[in-house]
């Protein structure tokens, strides 16, 4: 039975904490633990408490679950009034597809809806919760672990072994009386009754004795009305806060071995890391916050800022985006190019795919097709941006330009023509101060300023600002360069032969200092 409604159900479980601090609504109502009282005075005459009960149901019944629940945690009336049975059996329905019977379960609608909403949450991903397999994969799931166990009953397909159990242990656990256990498919232990069953196995016959799953659902809820909750509380507050980690390093490390070899070749092609950091891959010591901060998308997803923080719907993105890494590193393997320039495609083809799909992947699932159509578009503009360049050394030197980043987004062929103009004009300022009638500025011009003018220097943004001449001349230089007007290379000019005679002068200064005399 999956859950219903996504569209509120992320946001219902990222407050659903405004539940689990208590073990029933009537507690928390009379102690006034989870509400404030209502200040009289500031609703009015006509305010929303003025209304009636039954008028505020109706009204409450167009809200959601996670609306419902906010509205509730306002004040001690509206917590009543949002706690009411008729509001929480529709919403029970809707999210479980089974009927709450309130004459035949001894909880509350709201209670039973929090409870199988955080179990129904952690067993969706038992697969990558460590804490709540170690309850479950007891051979004899009873105490301490026969609570966990009662959920189980519920549940269509189990992911764990077989379990070995005697029928009065079934009874305890299920409510499954001995006369409604088959025999057949059943191997006898040396053991009087102690029977082998598989969890499908149970799961059919809690449905024939019971009489169907809407009443195995209120079974369970029933034998949980007096359980105390906190480990299911704790735990579904873990799950909570490292929900996006648990996945990503379950994805990550369990894949079957051939896959798995080959989800760490892509992971890592061509990709700048730490050996050392990566040498404990999949191993106990192995450090997964930096391996997701290898590729922008694992990075938002570690961070929960992929599909609007649904965790499953992310983990597909994240599968989808590295099926595209293979077939881009196999399409670049193809090709006839040397290994700098295969990794700064693959780099840069990468930035310009993310740069593209950011907002998309925040909001929704981006299938592998989306992606490899994006991916072959960036492709081609990296590719222009490359013959633009001419040679790597080039490339490195774009590689930062504004207009690097825009022409890849956008694929407009006027940000092409400012990176090939910027080389241009990179080339004429080293042409220039190259000229043999330039030999003696090279010469004595000082090493900061001789370095802004060199061909493959790349001038910062935080070096612009300030009175000192290295300053003076990166801002003119930069204007020109950016710009593309004579009169900033004309003042590039007259800065630096300003600079040189102000060096040559500081060296003539100097000269009656030094002793001429021959030493005695």
């Amino acid at each position: 039975m999956a859950l219903h409604d996504e569209h509120w159900n992320k946001e219902l479980r990222e407050q659903f904490s405004l539940l689990s601090a208590c073990t029933s609504d009537d507690e928390k109502y009379e102690h006034g633990e989870a509400v404030a009282p209502c200040a009289k005075n500031s609703c009015g005459n006509k305010g929303l408490l003025h209304l009636s009960d039954e008028v505020l149901v109706l009204i409450f019944q167009r809200l959601d679950p996670f609306s419902l629940l906010r509205v509730g945690s306002t004040c001690w009336t509206l917590f009543r009034i949002c706690s009411c049975n008729s509001l929480w059996t529709r919403h029970f329905q809707a999210s479980f597809g089974v009927p709450f019977t309130a004459a035949t379960c001894s909880t509350t609608a709201k209670d039973g809806f929090r409870l199988l909403f955080m179990w129904r949450t952690l067993y969706r991903n038992l697969h990558c919760n460590r804490s709540l397999q170690e309850k479950l994969f007891a051979n004899v799931p009873l105490p301490p672990h026969k609570y966990w166990a009662q959920w189980l009953v519920m549940e269509d397909v189990v992911p764990l072994p077989s379990v070995i159990l005697s029928c009065s242990q079934i009874e305890e656990l299920w409510g499954i009386h001995e006369e409604a256990l088959e025999r057949q498919n059943q191997e006898k232990a040396d053991e009087g009754d102690v029977i082998r069953f598989e969890w499908r196995h149970l799961y059919n016959l809690a449905l024939k004795h019971h009489g169907g799953i809407a009443m195995v659902v209120q079974h369970v809820l029933n034998q949980h009305s007096m359980n105390d909750h906190t480990e299911l509380y704790a735990m579904y507050r873990q799950y909570m806060q490292c929900r996006f980690q648990w996945l990503f390093t379950y994805w990550l490390f369990q894949q079957p071995t051939p896959f798995d070899r080959q989800l760490r070749c892509i992971y890592l092609q061509w990709r700048r890391h730490s050996k050392r950091k990566v040498a404990s891959w999949g191993g106990t010591l192995c450090d997964i916050r930096y391996l997701a901060s290898l590729h922008r998308v694992t990075s938002d997803y570690w961070r929960g800022k992929l599909a609007k923080g649904d965790e499953a719907v992310g983990i597909q993105t994240v599968e989808n985006y590295f099926s595209m890494c293979k077939s881009l590193v196999a399409w670049i393997l193809g090709r006839d190019w040397g290994r700098l320039k295969r990794r700064k495609v693959y780099e840069d083809t990468l930035e310009g795919v993310y740069m593209l799909l950011k907002k998309d992947m925040q909001t929704t699932l981006i299938d592998r097709g989306t992606f490899w159509q994006v991916a072959k578009v960036q492709m081609a503009r990296v590719c222009a941006l490359e013959e633009a360049a001419a040679n790597y050394v080039n490339w490195k030197i774009i590689e930062t330009l504004p207009y690097y980043r825009l022409y890849l987004v956008s694929g407009n062929v006027v940000y092409l023509e400012h990176v090939r103009g910027f080389l241009r004009r990179k080339r004429a300022i080293h042409n220039w101060i190259y000229l043999e009638e330039n030999t003696l500025i090279r010469q004595v011009l000082p090493d900061e300023l001789y370095a802004i003018l060199e061909y493959d220097a790349k001038i910062s943004q935080d070096s612009l600002h300030g009175d000192s001449p290295a300053a003076q001349l990166g801002r003119t230089l930069w204007l020109y360069l950016h710009s593309g007007q004579q009169a900033y290379m004309e003042a590039v000019k007259r800065l630096v032969l300003q600079y040189a005679q102000a060096s040559l002068g500081y060296y003539s200064a100097l000269a009656p200092l030094v002793s001429t005399e021959p030493i005695s």
